[in-house]
């Protein structure tokens, strides 16, 4: 789960979150299934004349072809890739200067999953766009809610919402056919305790929820970042739980997992010194990993590798 902004991506898939971050509104002609858009019809400047060398162009005309792909594809960013679905850049006007813990990707939407979007987005779906307060209470129908950030493809979300239909699940992620993914899965197991947010996490935390509107914060497998000139954009920062404490109901849980043992330590260092959150592990270190968390397939896979995985269960003071 793709830092998932922050992030992040996704219980299920390898240390990848979202923080990883209202529907935009179309250009001048909605995108295809194809993902063309009206960017795709820009002008370019005319081929240069026959006298010039060949392949040749003008300083002018060689900038005006630039300024042509870089408005395009500033435009492709920007543009919903499926009508009433989740939009391209939900936060476009909270540009902010800063490291971000998650890159957003354009993979390979199926059917499927477009369906799912097209039909359940407007339902069960949301943008991250900063500008208002989400009411957990009426849109999860009075339920305690956790926050998920990085759910990657959504099979261990899905599980875990069909398994305590008691809880809501807050899912964030940036990954579209994951959200699409999620929004099936849900429904064919006929779980409603599930909402899909598409954006950056961090804008959520510190513009979209109350103080103490949350019963728990779940990061499974956020990207490890693994070089040391990288390490800055892993999710689990003293200021990432500087945003994440004030949201939080005393006593609520924040459960990260990771099978990459440097990040494991970095968090547990973390989590452990910040003065709003307590280990729930008596001897201070790791936890077992609890039995409402699925054993993903990827997860399998890495442990199958001899790969070691780390929970680590930190309540809120």
């Amino acid at each position: 789960m793709s830092e998932q902004p922050l992030n992040p991506s996704p219980a299920g898939t390898p240390d990848d979150a979202a923080a990883g971050t209202a529907p935009a509104a179309p250009g001048p002609s909605a995108p295809g299934p194809t993902g063309s858009t009206a960017a795709d019809a820009l002008p370019l400047p005319a081929e240069p004349a026959s006298d010039a060398a060949p392949g040749a162009l003008s300083d002018e005309d060689a900038a005006a072809r630039r300024a042509a792909s870089f408005e395009r594809a500033r435009r492709l960013r920007q543009e919903p890739r499926f009508p009433g679905g989740p939009a391209a850049d939900p936060a476009g006007s909270h540009h902010e200067r800063r490291i971000r813990s998650f890159q957003p990707r354009r993979s390979r939407v199926t059917t499927g999953q477009q369906e799912s979007l097209e039909r359940l987005w407007p339902q069960w779906g949301l943008d991250i766009d900063g500008k208002r307060v989400l009411d957990l209470a009426e849109l999860f129908g009075g339920l305690p809610v956790v926050l998920e950030i990085g759910f990657g493809m959504g099979e261990a979300t899905a599980q875990m919402a069909a398994d305590d239909p008691g809880t809501g699940i807050l899912a964030v992620d940036v990954h579209t056919p994951g959200q699409g993914n999620l929004l099936g899965l849900a429904e064919k197991a006929g779980s409603t305790n599930v909402r899909v947010a598409n954006g950056d996490a961090v804008i959520l935390l510190r513009e979209m929820l109350a103080p103490e509107s949350l019963d728990g914060l779940r990061v499974y497998f956020p990207d490890p970042w693994p070089k040391a000139r990288h390490h800055k954009r892993r999710l689990i920062q003293p200021d990432f739980l500087d945003l994440v404490a004030p949201v939080l109901r005393p006593g609520a849980i924040v459960h990260c997992a990771t099978d990459w043992e440097p990040y494991a330590e970095q968090m547990l260092e973390v989590l452990t010194a910040h003065p709003r959150f307590e280990n729930t592990a008596a001897d201070g270190g790791y936890a077992p990993r609890p039995a409402f968390r699925p054993l993903t397939r990827f997860e399998g896979q890495g442990l199958d590798k001899g790969h070691v995985v780390h929970d680590l269960l930190f309540a809120r003071v």
